[in-house]
């Protein structure tokens, strides 16, 4: 085969050396193939990556049950790591806001399933957009203060909490 090409392309040289593109299995996009390195991954994350905030309030038993909101972060923290998505969450008088980082399709996917969700109603996202690096580590980290972190920012209730006030209060979370 080699030497057919030679031949028709008017090589006349043994060390000459194909164009890559005239290689077989050519591909442009090395870093997309085969095993993925910690720097390459950081790269595509770096491309890939956003950070969405809502805020919903709980509808039903998810108001007042402590085991439904178990369940909630036990399914949450499973679906997320399955979807390399990582955030926190927060539950405040009858309100969830969270923060979500991943790809824009597993986060476009995880929003049609909350909307679909019968214990949310109400789902105002307060921000939505492309960030370098995650901040949070975990699939799901919980806000262990959250009266103090309202006390903070001043805000009555979730539902009143503004994108400004969501960043103060994940900023806040991270601190502690």
């Amino acid at each position: 085969m080699a030497g057919r090409w030679r031949r028709k392309c008017g090589a006349a040289s043994r060390n000459f050396v194909r164009p890559r593109w005239a290689r077989p299995y050519f591909n442009p996009y090395p870093w997309l193939s085969g095993t993925i390195t910690a720097v390459q991954t950081t790269t595509l994350s770096y491309i890939l990556l956003y950070r969405l905030i809502y805020s919903s309030e709980s509808a039903g038993p998810a108001k007042t049950s402590l085991l439904t909101i178990a369940q909630i972060l036990g399914s949450s923290e499973r679906n997320n790591r399955r979807d390399r998505i990582t955030g926190s969450i927060m539950f405040y008088e009858g309100g969830y806001l969270q923060v979500l980082e991943g790809a824009r399709v597993d986060i476009d996917r995880l929003m049609g399933r909350l909307r679909q969700d019968a214990r949310h109603t109400r789902i105002r996202v307060l921000s939505d957009s492309p960030v370098a690096k995650r901040l949070y580590d975990a699939p799901m980290a919980v806000c262990d203060n959250p009266t103090r972190a309202m006390e903070v920012i001043g805000a009555p209730d979730l539902a009143s909490v503004t994108a400004y006030d969501a960043e103060r209060l994940m900023t806040l979370q991270l601190a502690a």
